[in-house]
């Protein structure tokens, strides 16, 4: 587990509330094995901030492409501590399950969509392979696969992907998924720029009314600007999950 500061000492610093940490923890995608280690890493830290009130924001992609997508979730739909508020907030990976079991029509679209953006591993978790279709039309195929996932999902799970919120607001900073619209503001963002938006917000030189907090594009490493923090290291293939951590006007990040 690696601990690293971040601090910009030429430029004012956002702040958040006195009295307060945040812990903000980028794109898990099925690695289980890597969100055990950083919320253990997490408690270990929030040790040091005794009579702080801790927030724990998950910033969304629970699922997809690494190899245990139902045990990130049910981890997370019945993690509680009565030290920590817990926030967790919808990646687009989320709103490809839940579209596809909420619709009746298009599914065949739909799923050949959510297949190139590594839903296999996530049905295989929820016990249904689909790796061989059998002799079934691509419309059969995909309500099929829609009845079983139906089955498959626990409620405590569907309530949990129902229930994802899209943004969350703490002092100068704004949490969300994948970024904002830089044509709009704060209180026009659409859902869909908010869990899908990449280039036109990446590529944005600020200033945003608030540092936007997202995951979704990938880096090497968190990505610190003043206007924007990136926090998507790669965990489902790099083994690198990061969570940031905010306090008054200081941050460092904490990574497995």
């Amino acid at each position: 587990m690696v601990k690293s500061p971040q601090q910009n000492p030429h430029h004012p610093q956002p702040r958040i509330p006195r009295g307060r940490r945040i812990y903000a923890i980028g794109d898990i995608h099925g690695r289980l094995d890597l969100l055990e280690l950083l919320h253990d890493a997490i408690l270990e830290d929030a040790q040091t901030a005794t009579g702080k009130r801790k927030t724990l924001i998950h910033l969304g992609d629970y699922i997809d492409r690494g190899p245990d997508s139902f045990g990130v979730v049910d981890r997370l739909s019945e993690f509680t501590n009565d030290d920590f508020d817990v926030i967790n907030l919808k990646g687009n990976h989320e709103d490809f399950l839940i579209r596809f079991v909420q619709n009746e029509s298009k599914l065949a679209p739909l799923l050949d969509v959510w297949r190139n953006n590594g839903c296999i591993e996530t049905l295989l978790s929820y016990g249904i392979d689909i790796r061989d279709p059998g002799e079934q039309s691509p419309d059969e195929e995909a309500r099929h696969i829609r009845n079983l996932l139906s089955d498959a999902i626990p409620k405590s799970h569907m309530a949990f992907y129902r229930n994802l919120k899209l943004r969350h607001t703490i002092g100068d900073y704004l949490f969300v998924h994948a970024g904002i619209n830089p044509d709009l503001p704060m209180n026009r963002q659409t859902k869909t720029d908010l869990i899908w938006i990449r280039n036109r917000f990446l590529s944005h030189a600020g200033p945003f009314e608030k540092v936007i907090v997202h995951g979704h594009s990938i880096s090497n490493t968190p990505e610190v600007l003043d206007h924007r923090i990136g926090i998507d290291t790669g965990a489902y293939f790099s083994n690198r999950l990061t969570c940031l951590v905010l306090e008054d006007n200081e941050r460092h990040f904490i990574e497995t």
